[in-house]
């Protein structure tokens, strides 16, 4: 039974030994973690960012009574004959780099 006491005794010591390693890691890395510093914005930036929003928000509430409608600029379509001629151009080049291919095989 001595011997048993005695693993238990140095058990115990070993224990205390990484609770107090483990509370001096957690001490270290709370005080790194209060170095983090937030951004401060000055009373004079914030306003000058609420005064440029106010603007913003007049220019969509134009009149109460009429609602500001933006209207999306319409799809501009090619025609038939241009489609024809890109597709001729692209045949050609493409032509042009498997024939390019070709003789640097050969």
């Amino acid at each position: 039974m001595t011997n048993i006491d005695g693993v238990v005794r140095m058990l115990k010591k070993e224990q205390d030994r990484l609770t107090k390693d483990l509370r001096g890691i957690g001490a270290a890395l709370a005080a790194f973690g209060q170095r983090t510093r937030t951004r401060r914005m000055s009373a004079a930036g914030r306003a000058r960012i609420a005064a440029a929003q106010r603007a913003r928000w007049a220019k969509v509430r134009v009149k109460p009574g009429k609602q500001n409608v933006i209207t999306m600029p319409k799809k501009r379509t090619l025609s038939a004959a241009a489609r024809k001629r890109i597709a001729v151009a692209q045949r050609a080049r493409w032509a042009k780099v498997k024939a390019a291919k070709k003789t640097a095989k050969a």
